[in-house]
Protein backbone atom coordinates (compact mmCIF):
# COMPACT_ATOMS: atom_id res chain seq x y z
CA UNK A 1 0.00 0.00 0.00
CA UNK A 2 1.45 3.38 -1.02
CA UNK A 3 1.52 6.23 1.47
CA UNK A 4 -0.75 9.10 0.43
CA UNK A 5 -1.11 12.67 1.64
CA UNK A 6 -4.29 13.77 3.39
CA UNK A 7 -5.24 15.76 0.29
CA UNK A 8 -4.83 12.67 -1.89
CA UNK A 9 -6.93 10.64 0.54
CA UNK A 10 -9.71 13.25 0.36
CA UNK A 11 -9.54 13.29 -3.43
CA UNK A 12 -9.61 9.52 -3.79
CA UNK A 13 -12.03 8.47 -1.04
CA UNK A 14 -15.42 7.27 -2.24
CA UNK A 15 -18.55 5.64 -0.92
CA UNK A 16 -16.80 2.26 -1.03
CA UNK A 17 -14.26 2.12 1.79
CA UNK A 18 -10.72 1.28 0.71
CA UNK A 19 -7.35 0.81 2.37
CA UNK A 20 -5.17 3.91 2.77
CA UNK A 21 -2.06 4.85 4.69
CA UNK A 22 -0.95 8.40 5.51
CA UNK A 23 1.67 10.14 7.68
CA UNK A 24 0.54 13.10 9.77
CA UNK A 25 0.74 14.88 13.11
CA UNK A 26 -2.09 14.51 15.59
CA UNK A 27 -2.85 18.21 15.92
CA UNK A 28 -5.83 18.03 18.29
CA UNK A 29 -7.48 15.33 20.38
CA UNK A 30 -10.73 15.93 22.26
CA UNK A 31 -13.01 13.70 24.29
CA UNK A 32 -16.66 14.58 23.74
CA UNK A 33 -20.08 13.21 24.61
CA UNK A 34 -23.06 12.44 22.38
CA UNK A 35 -26.58 13.65 23.17
CA UNK A 36 -27.28 10.26 24.69
CA UNK A 37 -24.27 10.52 27.00
CA UNK A 38 -21.89 8.19 25.17
CA UNK A 39 -18.24 9.32 24.98
CA UNK A 40 -16.38 9.63 21.68
CA UNK A 41 -13.05 10.99 20.46
CA UNK A 42 -12.54 13.76 17.91
CA UNK A 43 -9.07 13.71 16.33
CA UNK A 44 -7.61 16.19 13.89
CA UNK A 45 -4.63 14.97 11.87
CA UNK A 46 -2.53 17.46 9.89
CA UNK A 47 0.19 17.32 7.28
CA UNK A 48 1.88 20.10 5.35
CA UNK A 49 -1.18 20.92 3.22
CA UNK A 50 -4.40 19.58 4.71
CA UNK A 51 -6.18 18.49 7.89
CA UNK A 52 -8.40 15.46 8.48
CA UNK A 53 -11.05 15.23 11.19
CA UNK A 54 -11.92 11.73 12.40
CA UNK A 55 -14.50 10.75 15.02
CA UNK A 56 -14.19 7.50 16.93
CA UNK A 57 -17.28 6.22 18.72
CA UNK A 58 -17.14 4.23 21.95
CA UNK A 59 -18.12 0.98 20.21
CA UNK A 60 -15.31 1.23 17.62
CA UNK A 61 -12.23 -1.04 17.88
CA UNK A 62 -9.95 2.03 17.91
CA UNK A 63 -11.67 3.66 20.90
CA UNK A 64 -9.30 2.21 23.50
CA UNK A 65 -6.26 3.07 21.36
CA UNK A 66 -7.28 6.75 21.11
CA UNK A 67 -6.86 7.14 24.86
CA UNK A 68 -3.15 6.38 24.44
CA UNK A 69 -2.51 8.96 21.70
CA UNK A 70 -1.18 12.42 22.44
CA UNK A 71 -1.58 15.64 20.48
CA UNK A 72 1.68 16.75 18.87
CA UNK A 73 2.87 13.23 18.10
CA UNK A 74 3.48 12.08 14.52
CA UNK A 75 1.85 8.88 13.31
CA UNK A 76 1.45 6.53 10.40
CA UNK A 77 -2.28 5.87 10.16
CA UNK A 78 -3.38 2.77 8.23
CA UNK A 79 -6.90 1.52 7.67
CA UNK A 80 -10.07 1.66 5.63
CA UNK A 81 -11.45 5.09 4.81
CA UNK A 82 -14.30 6.45 2.75
CA UNK A 83 -16.88 9.22 2.51
CA UNK A 84 -19.18 9.80 5.45
CA UNK A 85 -22.94 10.02 5.28
CA UNK A 86 -22.82 13.70 4.28
CA UNK A 87 -20.79 12.84 1.17
CA UNK A 88 -17.95 15.20 2.14
CA UNK A 89 -16.37 14.20 5.44
CA UNK A 90 -14.03 11.22 5.75
CA UNK A 91 -14.86 8.27 7.98
CA UNK A 92 -12.55 5.46 9.06
CA UNK A 93 -14.02 2.00 9.62
CA UNK A 94 -10.96 0.51 11.24
CA UNK A 95 -7.48 1.94 11.50
CA UNK A 96 -4.28 1.69 13.50
CA UNK A 97 -1.64 4.28 14.39
CA UNK A 98 2.13 3.75 14.55
CA UNK A 99 4.39 6.45 16.01
CA UNK A 100 6.87 7.84 13.48
CA UNK A 101 10.58 8.16 14.21
CA UNK A 102 12.36 11.54 14.05
CA UNK A 103 13.39 11.23 10.41
CA UNK A 104 9.88 10.27 9.34
CA UNK A 105 8.43 13.16 11.35
CA UNK A 106 10.82 15.60 9.67
CA UNK A 107 9.58 14.40 6.29
CA UNK A 108 6.01 15.13 7.34
CA UNK A 109 6.93 18.64 8.47
CA UNK A 110 8.57 19.38 5.12
CA UNK A 111 5.62 18.13 3.10
CA UNK A 112 5.67 16.15 -0.11
CA UNK A 113 8.84 16.03 -2.19
CA UNK A 114 7.16 18.33 -4.70
CA UNK A 115 6.19 20.88 -2.05
CA UNK A 116 9.66 20.81 -0.47
CA UNK A 117 11.31 21.39 -3.83
CA UNK A 118 8.95 24.24 -4.67
CA UNK A 119 9.50 26.04 -1.37
CA UNK A 120 13.29 25.60 -1.59
CA UNK A 121 13.25 27.11 -5.08
CA UNK A 122 10.93 29.92 -4.02
CA UNK A 123 13.04 30.84 -0.99
CA UNK A 124 16.20 30.87 -3.12
CA UNK A 125 14.49 33.24 -5.57
CA UNK A 126 13.56 35.56 -2.69
CA UNK A 127 17.19 35.59 -1.53
CA UNK A 128 18.35 36.39 -5.07
CA UNK A 129 15.78 39.17 -5.45
CA UNK A 130 16.91 40.75 -2.16
CA UNK A 131 20.62 40.48 -3.00
CA UNK A 132 20.19 42.09 -6.43
CA UNK A 133 18.23 45.19 -5.37
CA UNK A 134 20.04 48.22 -6.79
CA UNK A 135 19.12 50.55 -3.91
CA UNK A 136 21.72 49.82 -1.18
CA UNK A 137 19.32 50.83 1.61
CA UNK A 138 16.58 48.45 0.50
CA UNK A 139 19.14 45.73 -0.20
CA UNK A 140 20.70 46.01 3.27
CA UNK A 141 17.27 46.05 4.92
CA UNK A 142 16.04 43.00 2.98
CA UNK A 143 19.17 40.94 3.62
CA UNK A 144 19.13 41.83 7.32
CA UNK A 145 15.52 40.66 7.52
CA UNK A 146 16.23 37.33 5.81
CA UNK A 147 19.31 36.75 7.95
CA UNK A 148 17.38 37.29 11.18
CA UNK A 149 13.93 35.98 10.37
CA UNK A 150 14.42 33.66 7.38
CA UNK A 151 13.90 30.51 9.41
CA UNK A 152 10.66 31.83 10.84
CA UNK A 153 9.53 32.99 7.39
CA UNK A 154 9.92 29.44 6.10
CA UNK A 155 7.36 28.11 8.59
CA UNK A 156 4.80 30.90 8.22
CA UNK A 157 1.55 30.57 6.31
CA UNK A 158 0.19 33.12 3.88
CA UNK A 159 -3.08 33.12 5.84
CA UNK A 160 -5.01 31.01 8.33
CA UNK A 161 -7.58 30.14 5.70
CA UNK A 162 -8.33 30.58 2.00
CA UNK A 163 -4.89 31.11 0.40
CA UNK A 164 -1.41 29.66 0.99
CA UNK A 165 -2.75 28.39 4.32
CA UNK A 166 0.06 25.92 4.95
CA UNK A 167 3.49 25.76 6.56
CA UNK A 168 5.82 27.79 4.30
CA UNK A 169 2.92 29.20 2.31
CA UNK A 170 4.11 32.77 2.79
CA UNK A 171 7.37 31.92 1.00
CA UNK A 172 5.38 30.68 -2.01
CA UNK A 173 3.15 33.76 -1.94
CA UNK A 174 6.02 36.26 -1.73
CA UNK A 175 8.11 34.54 -4.41
CA UNK A 176 5.24 34.41 -6.89
CA UNK A 177 4.34 38.04 -6.21
CA UNK A 178 7.95 39.04 -6.88
CA UNK A 179 7.93 37.19 -10.20
CA UNK A 180 4.72 38.94 -11.21
CA UNK A 181 6.06 42.34 -10.10
CA UNK A 182 9.21 42.06 -12.21
CA UNK A 183 7.10 41.46 -15.33
CA UNK A 184 4.65 44.22 -14.48
CA UNK A 185 7.51 46.67 -14.06
CA UNK A 186 8.51 45.94 -17.66
CA UNK A 187 5.00 46.80 -18.83
CA UNK A 188 4.76 49.91 -16.61
CA UNK A 189 8.09 51.81 -16.46
CA UNK A 190 6.52 54.30 -14.02
CA UNK A 191 7.01 51.71 -11.29
CA UNK A 192 10.08 51.73 -9.03
CA UNK A 193 11.17 48.09 -9.30
CA UNK A 194 13.38 48.06 -6.20
CA UNK A 195 10.68 49.62 -4.03
CA UNK A 196 7.97 47.29 -5.31
CA UNK A 197 10.06 44.13 -4.84
CA UNK A 198 11.12 45.19 -1.34
CA UNK A 199 7.52 46.11 -0.54
CA UNK A 200 6.41 42.62 -1.52
CA UNK A 201 9.01 41.07 0.77
CA UNK A 202 7.85 43.17 3.72
CA UNK A 203 4.11 43.57 3.09
CA UNK A 204 3.17 40.52 5.20
CA UNK A 205 6.09 40.23 7.62
CA UNK A 206 3.71 40.84 10.52
CA UNK A 207 2.31 37.41 9.73
CA UNK A 208 5.51 35.92 11.11
CA UNK A 209 3.83 36.55 14.47
CA UNK A 210 0.24 36.17 13.30
CA UNK A 211 0.40 33.04 11.10
CA UNK A 212 3.61 31.25 12.14
CA UNK A 213 3.46 27.52 12.79
CA UNK A 214 5.22 26.04 15.78
CA UNK A 215 8.76 24.88 15.05
CA UNK A 216 7.87 21.20 15.26
CA UNK A 217 4.25 21.06 14.25
CA UNK A 218 1.22 22.23 12.35
CA UNK A 219 -0.41 24.24 15.12
CA UNK A 220 -0.66 27.97 14.50
CA UNK A 221 -1.00 29.58 17.93
CA UNK A 222 -3.07 32.70 18.52
CA UNK A 223 -1.12 35.40 20.32
CA UNK A 224 -2.28 38.44 22.25
CA UNK A 225 0.13 40.67 20.34
CA UNK A 226 -1.07 39.69 16.87
CA UNK A 227 -4.73 39.85 17.90
CA UNK A 228 -4.36 43.34 19.39
CA UNK A 229 -2.23 44.82 16.60
CA UNK A 230 -2.68 42.65 13.44
CA UNK A 231 0.01 42.03 10.85
CA UNK A 232 0.10 45.48 9.19
CA UNK A 233 1.22 47.49 12.26
CA UNK A 234 3.52 44.62 13.27
CA UNK A 235 5.16 44.67 9.84
CA UNK A 236 5.72 48.42 10.01
CA UNK A 237 7.32 47.98 13.42
CA UNK A 238 9.69 45.29 12.11
CA UNK A 239 10.78 47.51 9.21
CA UNK A 240 11.37 50.51 11.46
CA UNK A 241 13.36 48.43 13.93
CA UNK A 242 15.61 46.92 11.24
CA UNK A 243 15.97 50.32 9.53
CA UNK A 244 17.21 51.92 12.76
CA UNK A 245 19.66 49.10 13.34
CA UNK A 246 21.29 49.23 9.91
CA UNK A 247 21.54 53.02 10.16
CA UNK A 248 23.50 52.70 13.40
CA UNK A 249 26.45 51.73 11.21
CA UNK A 250 28.25 55.06 10.79
CA UNK A 251 30.00 54.03 7.57
CA UNK A 252 26.71 53.05 5.93
CA UNK A 253 25.02 56.27 6.98
CA UNK A 254 27.88 58.34 5.60
CA UNK A 255 27.86 56.43 2.30
CA UNK A 256 24.12 56.91 1.92
CA UNK A 257 23.72 60.51 3.04
CA UNK A 258 24.03 61.99 -0.46
CA UNK A 259 21.94 59.37 -2.24
CA UNK A 260 18.79 60.33 -4.11
CA UNK A 261 16.06 59.77 -3.25
CA UNK A 262 16.92 60.51 0.36
CA UNK A 263 16.88 57.64 2.83
CA UNK A 264 13.98 59.05 4.81
CA UNK A 265 11.77 59.17 1.70
CA UNK A 266 12.71 55.57 0.89
CA UNK A 267 11.66 54.48 4.38
CA UNK A 268 8.35 56.37 4.21
CA UNK A 269 7.44 54.97 0.80
CA UNK A 270 8.24 51.42 1.94
CA UNK A 271 6.10 51.86 5.05
CA UNK A 272 3.27 53.15 2.88
CA UNK A 273 3.33 49.95 0.84
CA UNK A 274 2.90 47.89 3.99
CA UNK A 275 0.21 50.17 5.39
CA UNK A 276 -1.91 50.30 2.22
CA UNK A 277 -1.57 46.81 0.74
CA UNK A 278 -5.14 45.73 1.66
CA UNK A 279 -6.31 48.48 -0.65
CA UNK A 280 -9.32 49.78 1.28
CA UNK A 281 -9.86 51.14 4.78
CA UNK A 282 -12.68 48.63 5.41
CA UNK A 283 -10.30 45.78 4.61
CA UNK A 284 -7.87 46.75 7.37
CA UNK A 285 -5.48 49.18 5.70
CA UNK A 286 -4.97 52.35 7.76
CA UNK A 287 -4.45 54.29 4.51
CA UNK A 288 -5.42 53.69 0.87
CA UNK A 289 -2.74 53.27 -1.84
CA UNK A 290 -1.38 56.69 -2.87
CA UNK A 291 1.57 55.74 -5.09
CA UNK A 292 1.88 53.60 -8.23
CA UNK A 293 3.88 50.98 -6.32
CA UNK A 294 1.28 50.80 -3.54
CA UNK A 295 -1.54 50.28 -6.02
CA UNK A 296 0.42 47.67 -7.96
CA UNK A 297 1.32 45.81 -4.77
CA UNK A 298 -2.32 45.66 -3.72
CA UNK A 299 -3.42 44.21 -7.05
CA UNK A 300 -0.52 41.73 -7.25
CA UNK A 301 -1.26 40.54 -3.70
CA UNK A 302 -4.96 40.10 -4.46
CA UNK A 303 -4.30 38.39 -7.79
CA UNK A 304 -1.90 35.82 -6.36
CA UNK A 305 -4.26 35.04 -3.48
CA UNK A 306 -7.17 34.50 -5.89
CA UNK A 307 -5.14 32.28 -8.23
CA UNK A 308 -4.14 30.13 -5.26
CA UNK A 309 -7.81 29.83 -4.25
CA UNK A 310 -8.74 28.64 -7.74
CA UNK A 311 -5.86 26.17 -7.92
CA UNK A 312 -6.64 24.64 -4.54
CA UNK A 313 -10.37 24.73 -5.25
CA UNK A 314 -10.02 22.45 -8.25
CA UNK A 315 -8.13 19.98 -6.03
CA UNK A 316 -10.59 19.82 -3.13
CA UNK A 317 -14.03 20.97 -4.30
CA UNK A 318 -16.62 18.27 -5.12
CA UNK A 319 -17.42 17.98 -8.82
CA UNK A 320 -21.11 18.79 -9.32
CA UNK A 321 -21.24 18.16 -13.05
CA UNK A 322 -19.06 18.16 -16.12
CA UNK A 323 -16.60 21.09 -15.73
CA UNK A 324 -18.57 22.39 -12.69
CA UNK A 325 -17.26 22.32 -9.11
CA UNK A 326 -18.76 23.39 -5.81
CA UNK A 327 -18.06 26.88 -4.53
CA UNK A 328 -14.86 27.46 -2.55
CA UNK A 329 -15.11 30.49 -0.29
CA UNK A 330 -14.39 33.36 -0.51
CA UNK A 331 -14.58 33.05 -4.30
CA UNK A 332 -17.94 34.42 -5.44
CA UNK A 333 -19.47 31.40 -7.17
CA UNK A 334 -19.13 27.79 -8.25
CA UNK A 335 -15.90 26.94 -10.01
CA UNK A 336 -15.76 26.12 -13.70
CA UNK A 337 -12.87 24.16 -15.22
CA UNK A 338 -10.45 26.54 -16.95
CA UNK A 339 -10.37 26.54 -20.73
CA UNK A 340 -7.36 24.53 -21.98
CA UNK A 341 -4.72 26.40 -23.96
CA UNK A 342 -5.29 26.12 -27.71
CA UNK A 343 -2.62 23.99 -29.35
CA UNK A 344 -1.68 24.62 -32.95
CA UNK A 345 -1.32 21.35 -34.82
CA UNK A 346 0.76 21.05 -37.93
CA UNK A 347 -1.19 20.18 -41.06
CA UNK A 348 -0.48 16.60 -42.23
CA UNK A 349 1.69 16.16 -45.30
CA UNK A 350 -0.41 14.83 -48.22
CA UNK A 351 0.26 11.15 -48.79
CA UNK A 352 1.89 10.67 -45.38
CA UNK A 353 -1.00 8.63 -44.05
CA UNK A 354 -2.02 11.28 -41.53
CA UNK A 355 -4.91 12.72 -43.55
CA UNK A 356 -8.43 12.85 -42.23
CA UNK A 357 -10.95 10.90 -44.31
CA UNK A 358 -11.24 12.55 -47.70
CA UNK A 359 -8.04 14.60 -47.35
CA UNK A 360 -5.43 14.41 -50.11
CA UNK A 361 -7.86 13.28 -52.81
CA UNK A 362 -9.42 15.09 -55.76
CA UNK A 363 -13.17 15.65 -55.90
CA UNK A 364 -13.47 12.96 -58.56
CA UNK A 365 -11.54 10.46 -56.47
CA UNK A 366 -13.74 11.13 -53.43
CA UNK A 367 -16.94 10.59 -55.41
CA UNK A 368 -15.69 7.43 -57.13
Amino acid sequence: MDTVSIRELKQQAGTVFQAYRFHAQLDRLFTKTTKTGNPFYELTFADAEETLLLRVWNNAPMFATCGQLRAGQFFEVSGEFGLGGDGRSIDGKTWTARALDDDEAAQVLGGTAELRAKQETDYASIETAAATLADPRLRALSLAFLDRYGKRLRRTAGARDYHHARRGGLVEHVAQMMRAAVQICVAYPILNRDLLVAGILFHDVGKLWENAYQENGFSMPYTEMSELLSHIPLGMEVVNKLWREIHEDAESVKAWEDLEPASERVRLHLLHLIASHHGELEFGSPVVPKTPEAQALHYIDNLDAKMEMFERGYQVAPELGKHVYDRVRPLPGRLISPLPVFEVREAPVPGSGGEEPGEGFSEEEELA
